[in-house]
């Protein structure tokens, strides 16, 4: 039987406290407690959204029976325990990506996810909400661009310091794919609709090699899909840019490319033919945008704009990635089997 409104808790009061606004936001949901490991952050967090409980202790959360949804937005290697356990307790989950770090937890989120049919599960891939990427999936869908054969994406983090002083340089198996690159890889699967089939990658750690972080802080991969259209994919954390999406599409009839100068639509090879600059908003959304409509989708109102199985298979193709780094061959992704 769906519930008329939700109680919600959140876990993490990072980019956390964006998914409790994003709730409270909701008319037929509330934030009932809210949890981060530092006192000092969950006490500010606490004065900005008066009326909540306030906990350092995530378990308390999983497991209270008041709570129908959870947002995870924890450590990463929190990420999968976290998901689990708030299945396992009959929670919905919205959580941060990365969805997990490795192919065995991923192995265990699917799982767990079949065997709790009726729970929801969606991820926070936010370039979705942009009003440019969707202006742009609706010219793909119309036709405007022919057959599409090729994208490119580079996830341009742009902070640096993040990696080599913060958390993400310090926890096991951090990587730059999952955590930024994500982004992209879901934002060209949903634009596309394909499936990707295999990846091969490269990647460095040049810029960062006198660093605390071990792992590379640039990846690029090409992708191939099963109708044979290509894309490259790049999580470049250590680019001497503001953060930055770069996008490019390539159509028989019209291509699409989005540079940190701006972007544009370009619809023939003739240098004279006139380009058609966008103007729609960029990036044009906020970090809880997102949580409105997963919440609909709990109260049976609507499907949710990100799918459990649309998460898994962008984390398939980033699991796939940073697998084929230690390889000079191209790699099969491999997805688990979601009921």
């Amino acid at each position: 039987m769906l519930r008329e409104s939700l109680f919600a808790g959140v876990i993490g009061l990072g980019v956390g406290e964006k998914h409790v606004i994003g709730y409270d936001l909701h008319p037929k949901c509330q934030v009932k407690v809210i949890c981060d490991l530092n006192p000092e952050v969950l006490e500010q967090v606490g004065k900005r959204h008066e009326g909540k409980e306030l906990t350092t202790d995530p378990e308390s959360v999983l497991e209270d029976p008041r709570i129908d949804v959870i947002s995870i937005a924890s450590f990463d290697d929190f990420h999968e325990r976290q998901v689990v356990k708030a299945l396992e307790n009959g929670k919905h989950v919205f959580v941060e990506k990365p969805l997990c770090l490795t192919t065995k937890e991923l192995e265990n989120i699917v799982r767990t996810l079949n065997a709790y049919p009726g729970l929801k599960l969606s991820s926070n891939l936010i370039l979705r909400k942009s009003p440019r990427f969707i202006e742009l999936k609706e010219r793909i869908s119309s036709g405007d661009f022919g057959d599409i054969y090729h994208f490119e994406g580079s996830y341009d983090y742009g902070r640096l310091h993040k990696l080599t002083n913060g958390w993400r340089g310090t926890i096991p198996h951090y990587s730059v794919t999952h955590g930024g690159g994500i982004h992209v890889i879901d934002l060209i699967l949903w634009l596309s609709g394909k499936k990707v089939e295999m990846v091969q990658a490269v990647g460095n750690r040049i810029p960062t090699q006198k660093s605390i972080f071990e792992g590379p802080s640039l990846t690029s991969a090409i992708l191939k899909f099963e109708d044979g259209a290509t894309a490259q994919v790049t999580s470049n954390y250590a680019s001497a840019t503001p953060h930055h999406h770069k996008i490019s599409v390539y159509g028989t009839s019209c291509t699409f490319e989005q540079s940190h100068q701006g972007a544009v639509y370009m619809k023939g090879r003739d240098p004279r033919a006139t380009s058609e600059l966008v103007d729609s908003p960029y990036p044009g959304t906020d970090k809880g945008d997102l949580i409105r409509n997963f919440i609909d989708s709990i109260l049976g109102e609507t499907n949710p704009e990100v799918s459990k199985k649309e998460v898994v298979e962008a984390m398939s193709v980033s699991l796939a990635i940073d697998e084929s780094l230690s390889s000079p061959n191209s790699h099969m992704v491999k997805y688990p089997r979601l009921q």
